[in-house]
C-alpha cells in the first residue's frame, strides 16, 4: 500500500502500539485491517484502520496478533515506517513493564519520560552509510502527548506516576537479581523489552511518541515478592486491560476536542538539523527507502 494522504495539521491520526486487547474498543467506526508494505521488511502485523469520536486511529499489534514475535524479533523499523505511511501524526505505546521501585506497585501506570537502551540485537536507525543523520533523543518523549495520556489515565482512577526512566533490556529472559539491583542503583524506575529502539525510530521519523508503562510485577529484586513469571504478568495484564482501554478512549475524546498544532518540542521538523551527508554524496537506494520517514527533507 502506498503512502496515505498527509493529514491537515489540525487533525490527529493516532497510532497505537500494544497488545491485541487494546483494539477491542466499543464504537470503532469503519474498522479495517490493511497490510502496509515497507522497504524495511514486514511489520509485525497488518494495521487496523478505524475512527472514533472523529479521530483517525491506527492500531498495530507490536508482537503480532496472537503474540507470535519475541521482543528481539519485532521489526521496529518496519513498524514505525508502516505507521508513518498509514498517516499517523502521533504514536502512543502501551507496554507491560516491571517495577524497579517500591512506590510503583503492580497495577499502577507510569508515564515514561526517559529511556536507557540496553538492547543489542536490533536495528536502531533508519539512517546509515550513504545517508547519515544524528537525531537528538535527549528528551525522547513528546511532552504534550505524554501529558494528555497521563490525564486520560488519571480519569480512570488508576494510580498514575508522571515521569520515570524505562530500562530497555534485550530479553526474552527476565533479569537476574544482580541485573535488577544494578538497574535500581542506576535510578531506573521500570523495565521492559520493547520501547527501544521504537522511541528512537519514532523520533527519526518525526513522529511524537509517548509511553504508558503498565506495571505488572516487581521484576525480581523485591524480597517480599516472588520472581517474575509469565503467568503472573498475564494475570495483572488482564486486570489492567479494561483500564488501558478506558485510558485510550478518554485520550481519543481529548484529541477530538483539541485541534492539533505542531509540537512545542519541534518533533515534526527535527530532521531539518539532523542529516549531515551532502546531497551529492547520498546513496540513491537508501534515499528511496527513506521516502516515508524522511521524504520531507530529502525530496
Amino acid at each position: 500500500m502506498t503512502d496515505q494522504k498527509t493529514k491537515s495539521d489540525s487533525k490527529w491520526t493516532l497510532g497505537i502500539l500494544g497488545g491485541s486487547g487494546l483494539y477491542e474498543l466499543d464504537g470503532l467506526q469503519n474498522p479495517q485491517w490493511i497490510k502496509i508494505d515497507t522497504p524495511w521488511g514486514e511489520p509485525s502485523d497488518e494495521i487496523l484502520f478505524a475512527e472514533l469520536d472523529g479521530v483517525q486511529l491506527r492500531f498495530l499489534p507490536r508482537h503480532g496478533r496472537g503474540h507470535a514475535l519475541a521482543p528481539s524479533d519485532v521489526n521496529y523499523r518496519a513498524n514505525i515506517d508502516a505507521l508513518k505511511r498509514a498517516g499517523c501524526t502521533d504514536l502512543l505505546s502501551l507496554s507491560a513493564v516491571g517495577s524497579l521501585q517500591e512506590q510503583y506497585p503492580p497495577g499502577d501506570f507510569v508515564i515514561v519520560d526517559q529511556f536507557i537502551d540496553r538492547t543489542f540485537k536490533r536495528e536502531k536507525s533508519f539512517f546509515g552509510a550513504g545517508c547519515v543523520a544524528h537525531v537528538s533523543v535527549a528528551d525522547p518523549v513528546c511532552e504534550r502527548l505524554a501529558n494528555m495520556a497521563a490525564k486520560a489515565a488519571e480519569s480512570t482512577g488508576v494510580t498514575v506516576h508522571r515521569g520515570g526512566t524505562y530500562l530497555a533490556m534485550e530479553g526474552p529472559q527476565f533479569s537476574t537479581k544482580a541485573e535488577s539491583r544494578m538497574y535500581r542503583a542506576w535510578g531506573c524506575d521500570v523495565i521492559g523489552m520493547t520501547n527501544m529502539p521504537e522511541a528512537k525510530l519514532a523520533r527519526e521519523a518525526e513522529l511524537p511518541y509517548a509511553t504508558i508503562g503498565m506495571v505488572t510485577d516487581y521484576d525480581c529484586w523485591h524480597a517480599d515478592h516472588g520472581n517474575v513469571d509469565v503467568a503472573s504478568v498475564i494475570a495483572v495484564l488482564m486486570k489492567n486491560a479494561d483500564t488501558a482501554r478506558a485510558t485510550v478512549r478518554e485520550l481519543i475524546h481529548t484529541l477530538s476536542q483539541t485541534p492539533r498544532t505542531p509540537t512545542p518540542q519541534g518533533i515534526e521538523t527535527n530532521l531539518d538539523v539532523a542529516i549531515i551527508t551532502a546531497p551529492e554524496a547520498r546513496d540513491p537506494k537508501l534515499v528511496a527507502k527513506l521516502d516515508a520517514v524522511a521524504g520531507r527533507v530529502l525530496r
